[in-house]
């Protein structure tokens, strides 16, 4: 299966790099480019490819706004933002409007050819220094002392799982944490998901900080 791609960022010199990169693959075809959030949204229309690779910052429309249009419009095309350390309120934004994953602009070859290939399987995907600077800042920030009402509908291993989901883990590593099978731990995180109301793992992780089920800088 070949997973049709388009580039959106306002710098040609990086949508050449990223076309050279990913044509070495005959699983990956980038089929149009963007240099702002208008015509990626436009781009998307014309071409519904399965993964967009958005950047942020870019005239006219920004990214933030472009993923929110493209995730509402066209649900079955997943948006992965490429990111860098300056931009965190701009990775909140995108995780509210449903950006699948976050890498980071200076990730290697092999880190962004995982991603594309997560995000497209309907996995979503945070780069370990990206959760880092989002776990950062909820700790400058601060979160609310109590969970939501929304929080109250989870089960305890509903509840335990989204904890250790929004600590970094993987499904095996949960599964091996709370002596389940990792198909258990699936199944868990689609529930809890349904039950939240959120799209995929990302909104998971802000959700359980935001709601003080997860505290920055702590570990119990």
């Amino acid at each position: 299966m070949t997973i049709r791609l388009l580039l959106a960022d306002d710098q040609e010199l990086v949508r050449i790099g990223l076309r050279l990169v990913l044509a070495a693959f005959d699983d990956l075809e980038v089929v149009a480019e963007a240099a702002d959030g208008t015509a990626a949204l436009e781009e998307t229309e014309r071409h519904r490819p399965d993964v967009v690779l958005m950047d942020l910052r870019m005239p006219r429309t920004d990214g933030i706004t472009a993923t929110a249009a493209i995730t509402e419009k066209y649900p079955s095309t997943r948006v992965l933002v490429l990111t860098t350390f300056e931009e965190d309120e701009y990775v909140f934004g995108a995780v509210r409007a449903g950006a699948a994953g976050f890498l980071l602009k200076d990730a290697s070859r092999e880190k962004l050819l995982e991603a594309i290939r997560v995000v497209h399987s309907g996995d979503s995907l945070l780069s370990p220094s990206v959760t880092r600077r989002l776990v950062e800042t909820f700790a400058r920030r601060g979160v609310s002392s109590a969970p939501s009402a929304a929080a109250g509908k989870l089960t305890a291993r509903e509840r335990e799982t989204l904890i250790l989901l929004a600590r970094g883990l993987s499904n095996a590593e949960i599964g091996a944490q709370l002596h389940v099978a990792e198909t258990t731990v699936k199944s868990h995180v689609s529930s809890l998901l349904l039950k939240l109301g959120l799209r995929d793992r990302v909104q998971a992780v802000v959700f359980a900080y935001e709601n003080a089920l997860v505290v920055a800088g702590q570990n119990d």
